[in-house]
C-alpha cells in the first residue's frame, strides 16, 4: 500500500490534468452547494453588505454578472494556454525536450489553470439558481463568491505571467533541476557519509541455482521498492539479485531479476516480485539521480554548440552539477546488499556509484568543450570544489583523473599558453588529493 500511495502521489504531482481537475471540480461543487444552501436558508444572504449588491430580488443582474465572469474567464484560459504552449515549445527547442515534464509539474501553472477553470465551473453551477420563474430568486452570496473568484483570477493572471517570465530563464530552469535532484538524493540517501574502515559488502554474484524473472512490459525502471523485495525474499526464503538498476531500459521478456530457486515460484508469486518495480515509458526523478544530471547536461551541450555559442549557460550548468555531486558524494550510498532481520543477505540491488555519476555529469561536456577555455577552467574549479567536500580518498582520485582528461583534451586543440591556467588548477587539485 505504501508503494501504491507513493506512486499515486507522484502521479498527482505531474501533468495538467489531475490537480487542475480537482480544483475545478471542487469550486464547481462549491458553487452548486452554496447556491442550493442559500435558496433553502435565505437568511444567509443578509451577510452580504448592501453596498456590494444593492439589488436582492433582480435575478437578471445576477445572471449578467455570472455569465460575464464565466465568458471572461474562458477567454483568459485560452490566453493562458497559448502562453503556456508557447513557453513549452520555446523551452523544448532552446534547452532540451526532457525539461517539459518539469514545466508540467509546476504547481503555480497547475493551480492557475485550476482556479480559472474552477471559476468558470462555479459560475455555471450557480447560474441556474438565478431565476425569475416560477419564483424569483437571486443567489446574492453565491454571486459575491463569483466576484471574489474573478478578483482572484485577475491577481492570478498577473502572478502567472510574472512566474512564467522567470521560469523560462535558463538559470531558473537549471537551478530548479538541481534542487529537485538534490531533494531526491536526500530522500534516497538520507544519511551523511562517514569514514568506515570496514570493506563495503560486494554485490551478490551469479549463481547456477538462480532462475530469471522476466519483465512483463517494456520500459525504464523508475522505482524499486526495496522493502517489498526484502519482505518477499524473506517470506519465500530466497535470495533476489536485481539485474537492472534504476534508469535502465528493460525490454519485455528480459530478466529483471534473478531469484535463487526461482523456478519453483508460481506465476502469481513472480508477479508479486515484479510489483516491487515501477516501469514507464520515460525516466523520472523518483530514484534516478542520473536523469537529473542528464537534463542539466543536455542544456549545457546545447549552450556550447556552435549554433548557440552560449558559454555562460554552460558555466551555470557546470556549477549546478558540482552542487549535485557534492550532495551525492557526502551522503552514504544506498545498500547494495540488504540482509533480513537475522543478518542473512536477501536482496542485491545495483545502484549508481560516484565515478559513474561524475562521468555522466562532465564527460560529455568535456568532449564538447575541448576548444572552450572558459568552460574547461570552470570544470576544473568544480572538480576542486567537489574534492574539498567528499571524505573518500578514492573519490578524490576519480576527480583528479577527470581533471587530467580535461587538460589532455584541451592540449590537443589549444596552444600551450592558453592552457597554462588549466595546468595550474590541475596541479592544485593533484596536490590537494595527495597525488603529486
Amino acid at each position: 500500500m505504501t508503494f501504491q500511495f507513493r506512486k499515486l502521489k507522484f502521479v498527482l504531482r505531474g501533468g495538467f490534468l489531475v490537480r487542475p481537475l480537482i480544483i475545478a471540480c471542487s469550486l464547481g461543487f462549491t458553487g452548486a452547494v452554496l447556491s442550493q444552501l442559500e435558496e433553502q436558508i435565505p437568511a444567509i444572504s443578509a451577510w452580504v453588505p448592501a453596498f456590494l449588491f444593492p439589488s436582492r430580488v433582480d435575478a437578471q443582474i445576477a445572471q449578467i454578472i455570472l455569465s460575464t465572469i464565466a465568458s471572461s474567464v474562458m477567454t483568459i484560459v485560452s490566453i493562458v494556454f497559448a502562453v503556456l504552449l508557447m513557453t513549452l515549445t520555446l523551452a523544448s527547442m532552446q534547452f532540451s525536450p526532457r525539461i517539459i515534464v518539469n514545466f508540467a509539474q509546476d504547481k503555480v501553472t497547475q493551480q492557475t489553470l485550476g482556479i480559472f477553470l474552477g471559476t468558470f465551473g462555479y459560475c455555471i453551477a450557480v447560474l441556474p439558481a438565478a431565476r425569475n420563474f416560477p419564483q424569483p430568486f437571486c443567489p446574492v452570496l453565491s454571486v459575491l463568491g463569483a466576484m471574489i473568484l474573478a478578483l482572484c483570477c485577475s491577481v492570478g493572471l498577473l502572478y502567472f505571467i510574472n512566474h512564467i517570465s522567470q521560469a523560462i530563464s535558463v538559470n531558473h530552469i537549471v537551478d530548479r533541476l538541481a534542487r529537485e535532484t538534490e531533494t531526491m538524493i536526500d530522500t534516497l540517501m538520507p544519511l551523511k557519509s562517514i569514514q568506515d574502515s570496514r570493506q563495503p559488502v560486494a554485490a551478490l554474484s551469479a549463481n547456477i541455482n538462480e532462475a530469471p524473472v522476466l519483465a512483463a512490459s517494456s520500459g525504464y525502471v523508475r522505482y524499486i521498492d526495496t522493502k517489498l523485495l526484502l519482505r518477499l525474499a524473506t517470506q519465500h526464503r530466497t535470495v533476489v539479485r536485481v539485474t537492472r538498476r534504476v534508469g535502465h531500459y528493460v525490454p519485455i521478456g528480459i530478466p529483471l531479476m534473478m531469484i535463487a530457486n526461482g523456478a519453483e515460484l508460481k506465476d502469481a508469486e513472480q508477479k508479486e516480485f515484479l510489483s516491487a518495480f515501477e516501469l514507464g515509458p520515460t525516466r523520472t526523478l523518483q530514484q534516478d539521480v542520473e536523469f537529473g544530471i542528464l537534463q542539466i547536461v543536455d542544456i549545457a551541450l546545447k549552450a556550447i554548440s556552435p549554433a548557440v555559442n552560449d558559454p555562460s549557460t554552460a558555466i551555470s550548468c557546470v556549477d549546478q552539477l558540482s552542487a549535485i555531486l557534492i550532495r551525492f558524494g557526502t551522503r552514504k550510498a544506498p545498500d547494495t546488499v540488504i540482509p533480513d532481520a537475522q543478518g542473512k543477505l536477501r536482496v542485491s540491488i545495483p545502484w549508481l556509484d560516484f565515478e559513474r555519476l561524475v562521468d555522466a555529469a562532465y564527460e560529455q561536456i568535456r568532449m564538447y568543450s575541448r576548444t572552450d577555455v572558459v568552460v574547461s577552467l570552470r570544470m576544473l574549479r568544480a572538480l576542486h570544489d567537489i574534492a574539498h567536500t567528499v571524505p573518500d580518498i578514492a573519490f578524490r582520485q576519480v576527480l583528479v583523473e577527470r581533471g587530467r582528461r580535461i587538460v589532455a583534451g584541451c592540449a590537443k586543440n589549444l596552444e600551450e599558453e592558453e592552457i597554462k591556467e588549466m595546468r595550474l588548477r590541475l596541479s592544485a587539485l593533484e596536490i590537494f588529493a595527495g597525488l603529486q
